[in-house]
């Protein structure tokens, strides 16, 4: 399967638990049953379906961040990164959103939410703070 059939069906709990039940027996020479193709491309697709799902764990938990009143260094902090790489990886992830919308399979947001997620980005105040 597909990262993005996988990405329907499976929830990230239940794809982490396949992916390290293929893993563990990648891992280990000795295991009754190596890994064929199929596991072997699940195991691919699994990883993929896993980091999608926690890119976008990481822009809700972003979100929640900044409506606790949390800064863009704070959160550049917690991400390892700078305010800016944070501000603009979350300002991509509210357009990609905005793409969605409709999508099956995903929530994607209607304008309504775009401008409210704008808003909470501060999306004009870095705009204005950079010139």
């Amino acid at each position: 399967m597909s990262p993005d059939e996988l990405d329907t069906v499976l929830t990230l709990r239940t794809a982490v638990a396949r992916y390290e039940e293929l893993r563990v027996r990648d891992l280990f020479d000795d295991v009754e049953e190596p890994l064929g193709r199929a596991e072997a491309l699940e195991l691919i697709a699994l990883g993929e379906v896993i980091a999608r799902k926690a890119r976008y764990g990481r822009q809700l938990a972003v979100r929640t961040a900044r409506e606790a009143g949390a800064s863009w260094s704070q959160i550049g902090r917690a991400m390892g990164t700078s305010k800016q790489t944070a501000w603009e990886t979350h300002n991509r992830w509210i357009e990609q959103q905005r793409r969605r919308e409709g999508d099956p399979g995903h929530l994607g947001m209607d304008e309504d939410a775009i401008a409210r997620e704008r808003r909470l980005a501060g999306l004009g105040e870095w705009v204005t703070r950079r010139r």
